[in-house]
């Protein structure tokens, strides 16, 4: 038992990091984006996080855009964006720099 549950605590902590690796590779390119119009900020400090389109393993689905608020000072948005790969296209995740 006192193997066990150190390989079990880890096993979980990695599991969260292992799913972030999977991807799924979408043979039909993604439509073009859809132009937003964007409304007022909610109050001083926020950025506008793009709309992108995702897959839900059928169709491709539109993810309005949406305001927020950066986590850190000077933190910048690096959009989603779909890349394509030998097999298809990959989305890559939007995340903050």
């Amino acid at each position: 038992m006192k193997k066990f549950l150190p390989t079990l605590i880890l096993a979980a902590a990695l599991l969260p990091a292992a799913s972030s690796f999977a991807q799924v590779v979408v043979r039909v390119g993604p439509p073009a984006p859809i132009v937003e119009r964007r409304p007022v900020a909610p109050g001083p400090g926020f950025v506008w996080i793009d709309g992108y389109h995702r897959w839900d393993g059928a169709r491709y689905v539109w993810v309005p855009g949406r305001w927020d608020r950066p986590p850190r000072p000077h933190a910048r948005w690096v959009p989603h964006r779909w890349e394509h790969r030998h097999d298809g296209w990959v989305l890559v995740e939007g995340h903050w720099r």
